[in-house]
């Protein structure tokens, strides 16, 4: 008999915010990179995101470019260490709706997989925290002596996110017409197509227009929006993008 699994994307969709910007804070407080790199390269994309000036994925972008280069040459024990900081800190700043379909997936015996643009030590950390079955997240690669050489397999797209879909049916034998994804950017829209069961978790901008464009992602989508202390199930055909 195969098996019914549901696919979580973290930032925006488990975490409230994006993991990779919490690491790197981290990084500069341990005086691993100049606080400079922060203010210069990255808080003018985020501004423009936090004011709706500018889109989310043009900030996590920078926000990758710049990791990327900050972390280069350094011993990947500080990145494990911080990543556990940062989970143990910051880990229960997640959307009910999330943290409790999470919980309801376990309850139905369901495999419960984390699938990242985060760094794989952070989704590793995140999908240990609410017990999920698997996890896959960026590749920052290493070089023989275990620093970080400015190498990366990403996670954030929605090629790399269908090529692990397709790894982890092969490997838990798992039926994806009755199983779930919970994304929120346009890079979650291969996992929306994969399986039976999508749900779009306060959608960016860019996916919902991706969703309207495809039928049969429209046809079975759901879309969720959590603000404050209410949950909102919407009808994607009362949704008129502005």
């Amino acid at each position: 008999m195969k098996n019914v699994a549901a696919f979580f994307d973290i930032d925006g969709t488990i975490y409230r915010e994006g993991l990779i910007t919490e690491v790197f804070k981290k990084i500069i407080k341990y005086e691993l990179v100049s606080e400079n790199k922060w203010y210069k390269d990255v808080r003018p994309s985020y501004i423009k995101w936090d004011k709706r000036q500018g889109d989310y994925d043009t900030y996590l972008l920078k926000m990758v470019d710049v990791y990327v280069e900050a972390i280069k040459g350094i011993d990947k024990y500080h990145i494990d260490y911080i990543a556990k900081k940062v989970i143990e800190q910051k880990g229960d700043r997640v959307y009910t709706f999330s943290r409790e379909r999470i919980k309801w997936h376990k309850d139905q015996g369901h495999i419960v997989i984390a699938i990242s643009g985060s760094p794989s030590e952070l989704v590793k950390e995140m999908s240990m925290k609410y017990n999920m079955d698997d996890y896959k997240g960026t590749v920052y690669e290493l070089d023989n002596n275990n620093k970080y050489s400015g190498d990366v397999i990403p996670m954030w797209d929605h090629e790399s996110k269908l090529n692990s879909i397709n790894e982890f049916q092969q490997k838990y034998n798992i039926d994806l017409s009755k199983s779930y994804a919970y994304g929120d950017t346009s890079g979650d829209i291969s996992m929306f197509k994969s399986v039976g069961i999508p749900y779009a978790i306060n959608p960016t901008k860019e996916l919902l227009s991706k969703v309207m464009e495809d039928e049969e992602i429209k046809e079975k989508i759901k879309i969720i929006v959590e603000r404050k202390d209410v949950t909102y199930n919407l009808d994607i055909n009362c949704i008129n993008i502005l």
